[in-house]
């Protein structure tokens, strides 16, 4: 069993056919920490139809965390996907949604927003970014292979964009603006980790791509990023 403070995840999709609800479970169960982050795109869409069990499973065990003794913080920041969300996800896991997240630990402060806010193409093109997302739920039932070819289409897709470079030059004036030292984002699908003497940076990644992503940050304050195969 591995101990940390505080476990970030982001973009789990779930009610998508690519999302791994169940090996993202598995993980966490092998973990004790004290903070749970979920940042942002935890749900595909509305169409609570799609979730299977997996799926509901992994809400199931977020909702045991408000219930328990030994109660785990979750912190839930709001994703493109997860707009509309706020109201549902209070009533089914007592978590309120948050745009932005700023806290203090180990002596020095930190943020955590999903990233979509710099993502111009999606923010001025929306109809084209819904009519993409349905395009790819469509790919993801044609694709039986282990949804090999949805998931590299997903990822040409934001790499096309350079979304990981804009959102993390962002991201990090954010942090300057604020203050903090250390900044977290979702939303790119690409795991990566940016220090500097003024800013780190780091991106989660995601759980619908094979390997998969997660931050943890230690009672000390070290931050690191796994990848589960």
């Amino acid at each position: 069993m591995h101990t940390t403070h505080t476990i970030l995840i982001s973009d789990v999709h779930l009610g998508s056919n690519v999302s791994r609800a169940k090996k993202l479970v598995e993980t966490l169960q092998e973990w004790e920490f004290k903070k749970l982050i979920l940042l942002g795109d935890i749900f595909d869409d509305l169409n609570f139809e799609r979730l299977n069990k997996d799926h509901w499973e992994f809400l199931s065990y977020i909702q045991k965390f408000s219930r328990s003794e030994k109660k785990v913080e979750v912190i839930w920041i709001r994703g493109n996907h997860d707009e509309l969300l706020g109201q549902v996800a209070s009533a089914l896991l007592g978590v309120e949604i948050l745009e932005t997240y700023a806290w203090e630990h180990a002596g020095e402060k930190y943020i955590a927003i999903h990233g979509h806010q710099y993502d111009r193409f999606l923010v001025n093109n929306k109809f084209l970014s819904d009519l993409a997302s349905a395009f790819y739920i469509l790919l993801q039932k044609i694709d039986m292979r282990k949804r090999r070819f949805s998931r590299f289409v997903k990822r040409m897709s934001k790499r096309w964009l350079r979304l990981s470079e804009k959102v993390a030059r962002s991201a990090i004036r954010l942090g300057e603006s604020k203050g903090a030292r250390h900044v977290f984002c979702g939303h790119t699908h690409l795991a990566i980790e940016k220090r500097n003497d003024r800013v780190n940076y780091f991106n989660t990644g995601c759980w619908t791509d094979i390997p998969s992503t997660f931050a943890t940050i230690s009672d000390e304050g070290k931050i690191a990023l796994h990848t589960i195969d």
